[in-house]
C-alpha cells in the first residue's frame, strides 16, 4: 500500500537527499584530511621503504668487504712475521732542563 502523503514523500526525499550530502561530505573531509596528512609527513625527512632497503643492503656489502679486507690484512701481516704490523710508536724526547 502506497501512501499518498505529499508532506511524508518530500520529508524522505529531504532526509535521503541530505544523508547523501552528508557522506559526500565526511568522504571528501576524509580525503583532506589524508592530503595534509601526506603533505606534514613529506615535509620531514623521512625515507621510502625501498631507499632504506637499497641503503641497508649497501651497508651489509660494505661491512662484508671492510670484514674481507681485515682479513687479507692480518694474512700479509702474518706473512710478514709481524714486523711491519705494528710500528713502534714514536716517543716524545723529555726536555733535558737545560736551555
Amino acid at each position: 500500500m502506497q501512501s499518498d502523503n505529499k508532506l511524508f514523500d518530500d520529508f524522505v526525499k529531504f532526509v535521503n537527499g541530505a544523508a547523501g550530502t552528508f557522506a559526500g561530505m565526511a568522504r571528501e573531509g576524509g580525503e583532506q584530511a589524508r592530503e595534509r596528512a601526506k603533505e606534514w609527513i613529506g615535509g620531514l625527512d623521512f625515507v621510502s621503504r625501498d631507499e632504506f632497503e637499497v641503503t641497508k643492503a649497501m651497508a651489509v656489502a660494505a661491512r662484508d668487504e671492510a670484514d674481507a679486507l681485515k682479513a687479507r690484512v692480518a694474512a700479509l701481516e702474518a706473512q710478514l712475521g709481524g714486523a711491519a704490523a705494528a710500528p713502534k710508536p714514536k716517543t716524545a724526547k723529555k726536555p733535558t732542563g737545560k736551555a
